[in-house]
C-alpha cells in the first residue's frame, strides 16, 4: 500500500550535490542516483527526491513545487524567495564554512574599492544582490550577468566581478584582487510556509534539520575511551579536552575507572602519546557520525 504521507524535498545538483549526499549519509540517510537521473533513491519511504539547482532552489520551494530544500542564504536573497529559513547549516563544496561572495578586480588594476567603479561593468551570476551592494554605497555601475567563467572576463569583458569563493584559490589563480565582501552565505534547509503549517509535515522536517545538524556539529570529532586508575584521574582529566567534562565510569576493580570523551580528531595523535605516558591503558578512537547537544 502506497505511503499518503510524503515530504517532497528538494537537493542541490552541481558544486553541492556530494557534499550533501555525504551529509545526508551521516545524517542517516542512504542516498543513490544514476549519474542521469534527478530522482535519487532514499532509504526513507516518507522522502521523495528530486534534484535542482541551488539557484532555483528558493523559487520551488515558495511555489509549494517541494514542501523542502536545501540551499544557500544568497540565492534565497537573490531570489526574493518568501519561505521559512528551518536551519543553517554550515558546509560547502570544500569545506565546513560558509562562502563569500567578493568583489575582484585585475591584480593590476588602478581600481581600490568599490567608488572607484562609478560608471564600470560588472559581471555577476547574483545580479540583484550586487545591485542592492552598489545601492547601498551610491555606486553606480553596469550589472551584467554572467553565465559562467566569471574569473576569466575581467579586463577583457568586464572592470570588476562579483564571484563566489570557500578558499580564494581561484581568485588567485586567475590573478584577479579582492577588494570587498559582498555577502557571506551558508546553505540553508527552508520551508514552503504552507507546508510547514502542517503538523506531520512540519516534525519531518524539523527531524531532517535535527540529524543534519548534529552531522556537522560531529565533523572532525571523535570518540575516545580508556582505562586509568584512579589515583590518575586528576591529572589525566587536565590533560583531556572535551565538549564539557569526560565520562568517569567504574569498573570492576575498584582502583580503575573507565573515561569516554569527544575530542577534535586532528589532536589525536599528539594527546594519546601523552595520555599513554600518564598511565592510561586500552585507549580506543572511534569515529563519530552525530552530535546531538
Amino acid at each position: 500500500m502506497p505511503n499518503d504521507k510524503v515530504l517532497k524535498l528538494g537537493l542541490p545538483k552541481g558544486s553541492l550535490q556530494e557534499s550533501t549526499f555525504s551529509l545526508f549519509q551521516k545524517a542517516g540517510y542512504n542516498i543513490s542516483v544514476s549519474s542521469r537521473s534527478y530522482f535519487p533513491n532514499v532509504d526513507d519511504e516518507e522522502i521523495k527526491l528530486m534534484l535542482v539547482r541551488a539557484q532555483e532552489m528558493a523559487r520551488y520551494v515558495e511555489l509549494g513545487t517541494f514542501d523542502a530544500g536545501l540551499t544557500g542564504k544568497d540565492w534565497i536573497i537573490e531570489t526574493s524567495s518568501d519561505v521559512v529559513e528551518v536551519a543553517e547549516l554550515v558546509y560547502a563544496k570544500q569545506s565546513m564554512r560558509p562562502v563569500k561572495w567578493v568583489l575582484a578586480v585585475q591584480e593590476d588594476s588602478p581600481f581600490k574599492t568599490v567608488f572607484d567603479l562609478n560608471g564600470k561593468r560588472i559581471s555577476t551570476e547574483v545580479i540583484n544582490i550586487t545591485r542592492k551592494y552598489l545601492e547601498k554605497h551610491n555606486v553606480r555601475a553596469s550589472v551584467e550577468f554572467s553565465w559562467g567563467a566569471t574569473e576569466v572576463k575581467v579586463p577583457e569583458l568586464a572592470d570588476a566581478i562579483v564571484e563566489v569563493t570557500e578558499t580564494g584559490n581561484s581568485i588567485r589563480a586567475n590573478h584577479l584582487r579582492i577588494i570587498d565582501t559582498v555577502l557571506e552565505s551558508s546553505t540553508r534547509l527552508i520551508a514552503n510556509k504552507d507546508a510547514y503549517q502542517d503538523r506531520w509535515k512540519r516534525e519531518k522536517i524539523d527531524t531532517i534539520a535535527l540529524l543534519l545538524k548534529a552531522a556537522i556539529t560531529a565533523e572532525g570529532k571523535v570518540g575516545l575511551k580508556m582505562n586509568i586508575k584512579k589515583a590518575d584521574l586528576p591529572k589525566i582529566i587536565g590533560i583531556i579536552p572535551a565538549l564539557r567534562k569526560p565520562t568517569v565510569s567504574p569498573l570492576s576493580d575498584d582502583e580503575w575507572v573507565a573515561i569516554e570523551t569527544i575530542i577534535e580528531e586532528r589532536i589525536v595523535r599528539i594527546l594519546v602519546p601523552e595520555l599513554k605516558r600518564n598511565g592510561a591503558e586500552g585507549i580506543i578512537e572511534y569515529p563519530l557520525n552525530k552530535i546531538v547537544p
